[in-house]
């Protein structure tokens, strides 16, 4: 898969339309969000992840699907199983993100 990027305008339909889905929340003067980039794309390459809709949202852009994840600090990751918030927070840590998705099992 690739991560797509999506707004507040059909965020609801991917969450509902994908079983299970991450979000990197990030800001475009965000440095953490910037070096997160490609781990996030590579871990969406990953076959072992081939179950899960990959999707990035600029938080600044986006008040409704930040305010939806409670998002406080970026880079900001959540999932979401059948459209409901599973878990989340901030971290620039890929082994955290992994331990994230794995809650969608």
């Amino acid at each position: 898969m690739s991560v797509e990027v999506i707004t507040d305008a059909n965020f609801e339909e991917i969450l509902n339309s994908n079983e299970k889905v991450i979000v990197k929340y990030y800001a475009d003067w965000c440095g953490s969000c910037k070096l997160f980039a490609p781990k996030f794309r590579r871990l969406s390459d990953s076959e072992e992840y081939q179950g899960v809709k990959f999707i990035d949202v600029n938080a600044e852009q986006n008040e409704k699907a930040r305010k939806l994840a409670g998002v406080d600090n970026l880079p900001f990751f959540a999932v979401f199983k059948n459209g409901e918030k599973v878990d989340g927070g901030p971290t620039s840590k890929e082994e955290v993100v992994r331990e994230m998705i794995e809650k969608l099992n």
